[in-house]
């Protein structure tokens, strides 16, 4: 399992056993991509690691897959079913947009509902454009300064400021450079309903 201390899961890892179980399951590429209601380009371009796909994307494939989130992006099923505990440094890391570094919180939990992760933005490092996905999505800054913007409002956060809102509307954050400091961290917790 790859964890903090190791190689990110990468994108190409988590393209291939995305494919690797649809083939076994019969799935055509043509039948995932209308099943979880994507355009057949864009499920080929998930499914060959030349696109990322969004966290909501992969736990609409890991449903209709029947297996856990987990399993896509570190490989092995979840083992907890009451409590799981991550210790500092031990989440898995998952590659999701550039300049954006992800890390699960709670991948070892079966059948978990929402995605609480771990994330680190550096200022100096490119970013992507803005997402969106189903569901909700909380962050909460536990260092630096940050920029959130939703739709076409701005929020500007520090340390121990939180935001919540609609995770349909496109949105992105942004690391505010802060003296010597280019990093901001947040928790988000992400719920896809």
């Amino acid at each position: 399992m790859n964890n903090e201390s190791s190689t990110p899961a990468c994108l190409t890892e988590i393209s291939g056993r995305i494919k690797e179980l649809r083939v076994i399951l019969d799935i055509s590429a043509m039948d995932m991509a209308k099943d979880i209601n994507v355009p057949y380009e864009t499920y080929n371009n998930y499914e060959s690691g030349c696109k990322d796909i969004p966290i909501s994307v992969l736990y609409n494939i890991a449903g209709r897959l029947g297996v856990d989130v987990t399993v896509l992006m570190t490989g092995e099923d979840p083992k907890m079913a009451s409590a799981a505990v991550c210790r500092k440094g031990r989440g898995v890391q998952v590659v999701r947009y550039p300049g954006y570094e992800y890390s699960s919180l709670a991948y070892n939990f079966k059948g978990r509902t929402i995605e609480p992760l771990l994330v680190t933005i550096d200022a100096s490092k490119p970013l992507s454009a803005q997402v969106s996905h189903s569901g909700q999505e909380f962050n909460y800054v536990i260092e630096g300064i940050m920029k959130v913007t939703v739709g076409t409002s701005e929020y500007l956060l520090n340390e121990g400021d939180s935001i919540y809102f609609d995770a349909s509307i496109p949105h992105s954050q942004i690391a505010i450079p802060d003296g010597d400091n280019s990093i901001a961290r947040f928790i988000t917790i992400i719920q896809d309903i």
